[in-house]
């Protein structure tokens, strides 16, 4: 029964999840909600998980993690699509097709999450500090980056800019390493479980999403070919904050 709880079940809610919020989109005829849907969905399943099986002080501590990342997250892309046209990486999307692929991912990425409910009461607790202030690098990166972006695009001023300060001037993509970060520090939380580190599966799929196909490449070509994106590409990290170059 446990992989029921863990597994079978949060996967059946967050297909219902999907689909509810597909048939939203279709009515909004905005694709782009599908990224408010993201963060929401992971905190979904972590807490039916958590309630389906043993209670666990590490699982109720993972969780929180979740949900202060996923609840921020989902509530930021939210206010930013606030009068704003749709997403230029939704138009032209099959808008289930998009939900669908968006929760089989999610629910991959999610795995670490669910194999520490699967295997409650952690007993060890020796990578937490590690984890969690890891967790806690990533999440301040991600969030000050979202912050400096948005105050950026918010002043008028700035129409046809682009943002090079704050940690925009380390990395070209500070937010994405933000959320990867977050993602790797939850994965270490499971290594005191058996087979822990199979779960690997997850960061290694957000980070690959992120710097291969639906993140950073999307946006690079966005900008390609203008001028000053040229030259900040000269001087400023892809992804990981490193001094500016000469």
């Amino acid at each position: 029964m446990s992989w029921i709880n863990t597994y079978l079940i949060p996967l059946i809610a967050l297909l219902v999840y999907m689909l509810i919020n597909w048939l939203i989109a279709i009515r909004k005829r905005r694709v782009d909600s599908a990224d408010v849907a993201w963060g929401l969905g992971f905190i979904l399943i972590a807490w039916l998980a958590f309630f389906l099986n043993t209670f666990s002080w590490y699982g109720l501590l993972v969780n929180g993690l979740v949900t202060i990342w996923g609840a921020r997250l989902s509530f930021h892309i939210y206010l930013r699509n606030q009068n704003r046209e749709e997403d230029f990486r939704y138009k032209d999307q099959n808008p289930l097709k998009a939900f669908l692929v968006q929760g089989f991912f999610l629910y991959i990425i999610a795995l670490p999450v669910l194999s520490i409910h699967a295997n409650a009461p952690v007993q060890d607790w020796m990578w937490a500090p590690f984890a969690c202030s890891l967790w806690l690098y990533g999440f301040l990166m991600e969030t000050r980056a979202d912050r400096e972006l948005a105050a950026f695009t918010k002043n008028l001023d700035n129409k046809d800019r682009l943002l090079q300060a704050g940690t925009w001037k380390n990395s070209r993509h500070p937010n994405y390493f933000g959320e990867v970060t977050q993602w790797w520090g939850i994965f270490i939380m499971t290594l005191p479980i058996p087979l822990g580190f199979i779960t690997i599966v997850g960061p290694m799929t957000i980070t690959l999403l992120i710097l291969f196909v639906s993140g950073v490449p999307m946006l690079e070509k966005k900008y390609e070919g203008r001028k000053d994106f040229e030259e900040y590409k000269k001087h400023t990290s892809i992804f990981i904050p490193l001094p500016v170059k000469d």
